[in-house]
């Protein structure tokens, strides 16, 4: 079941160093894979466990949407909400060299540098949400004003 690792994840270092409070979960040692899966797992209502997307505009920007595992990303409103004629998914290939992350494993907080950074507004909604601690297997619980202090982002509607 999921359980408090003592394994220190980069994301969890820099809440550490930034001193925010949060709540660190593993369950690396279950079949979940799903964010929806993981949300089961952990015993959290899946409108409070958030996945981690990087887009790429038209323009050739990267932006990183931030929303309910349960919930897709809505391109349209997406591109709308970064002022971008359009934005679309980067290929899986691509995150790895651009963020510093797997498929899986990508967290808002850490990436190799800072991108335009939108969180779904449901986050709102919640005291703390869940994502991912920047490694398959974990997941840490922040506040979004705590998450505010880490990474600059605006709250939109952006998925469906």
């Amino acid at each position: 079941m999921a359980k408090k690792e003592d394994q220190k994840t980069n994301v969890m270092r820099l809440l550490d160093q930034s001193k925010v409070p949060y709540q660190a979960y593993c369950y690396a040692d279950t079949e979940a894979i799903s964010g929806t899966e993981v949300a089961a797992v952990l015993g959290q209502n899946p409108d409070q466990v958030f996945k981690t997307l990087v887009t790429v505009g038209k323009t050739g920007t990267h932006y990183v949407f931030v929303i309910p595992v349960n919930r897709e990303l809505n391109l349209k409103k997406a591109a709308k909400a970064v002022g971008d004629k359009s934005v679309e998914m980067i290929k899986s290939k691509e995150l790895l060299p651009l963020t510093g992350y797997i498929h899986g494993g990508c967290s808002p907080i850490g990436m190799k540098k800072p991108f335009t950074t939108v969180v779904h507004t449901s986050a709102q909604d919640f005291e703390t949400i869940l994502f991912s601690a920047g490694k398959i297997g974990y997941q840490v619980q922040v506040a979004p004003c705590d998450l505010q202090k880490m990474i600059p982002f605006t709250f939109a509607d952006v998925a469906e």
